[in-house]
């Protein structure tokens, strides 16, 4: 006759999922190639999101992958079957093009420019449909997510022409801070480049990145804007790209953005 072995205080019944077992959904989300984190969490609070057959209240939420029936506007998410080494590339991006991959309205997106990328991968923040310049692509969430995150202070520089000469105090309130939605904007390196008759060239060099902030910035002192273009994220900058033209990130430029968000001392 087999004795019934009492369970030890505090053991988890055979079969049970631990916590290795399990990933954050967010996570899950930005790995199946879908978004960043913070677009999974985004996607989650839309209510796109279920997790056996349950609406997902929080990116939070940890998931069996593997096990968990995860849907996204009613279609099922799996992880690829081999992971491959994650993709990076940067886009010059040229006006009149929205930084998305689809667009229910039929603009023009910066998928039109990716021919010949064969991975899946996600814009690293965005520009608006009005601005040009350096925009990153990967499929590498947790540099997405790093990137993205205003407490990383990765810095975002901004080449932007605007009608007229701004005076010493038009700078000073931007390089101090204005109120964009009730909210002051972090302390901002601004400069002037160049004067060219009728109007001035400004760098603007921000550590957060709040929607269209550069633009509305100048927007908050008077100032109208011509043109606007980001030269660089974090130490990659856009040189002598042609505009609308994509290129690979040189493997040294990757590492770069790793130490850079330190994600060279994160466990892999």
């Amino acid at each position: 006759m087999t004795k019934n072995i009492p369970k030890r205080r505090g053991q988890k019944p055979s079969g049970s999922p631990t916590v290795s077992d399990t990933v954050r959904l967010q996570k899950f989300l930005a790995e199946a190639g879908l978004c960043s984190r913070r677009g999974g969490s985004a996607l989650v609070e839309e209510g796109r999101v279920t997790v056996d057959g349950v609406v997902a209240t929080t990116g939070g939420q940890r998931i069996e992958p593997g096990r968990s029936k995860i849907l996204v506007d009613g279609r099922p998410i799996k992880l690829p079957q081999r992971k491959r080494p994650p993709a990076y590339y940067v886009l010059n991006k040229p006006r009149g093009y929205v930084t998305t991959l689809s667009d229910p309205e039929g603009r023009k997106t910066i998928a039109d420019l990716l021919h010949g990328i064969r991975e899946r991968v996600v814009p690293v923040g965005r520009l608006d449909r009005d601005s040009e310049g350096l925009l990153l692509l990967t499929n590498d969430g947790d540099l997405v997510y790093r990137l993205t995150h205003p407490k990383f202070e990765i810095e975002k520089e901004y080449q932007i022409t605007v009608n007229g000469v701004p005076s010493e105090n038009d700078l000073i309130q931007m390089r101090e801070g204005v109120e964009i939605d009730g909210k002051v904007t972090r302390k901002a390196t601004v400069r002037v480049i160049e004067e060219r008759g009728p109007v001035t060239v400004l760098s603007i060099v921000l550590k957060e990145g709040r929607k269209r902030q550069a633009r509305r910035m100048c927007e908050a002192v008077g100032l109208d804007v011509r043109r606007l273009m980001r030269v660089r994220e974090g130490k990659i900058t856009l040189g002598d790209m042609k505009l609308g033209g994509y290129r690979v990130l040189k493997k040294n430029e990757v590492a770069t953005l790793r130490k850079e968000t330190g994600l060279d001392k994160a466990p892999r």
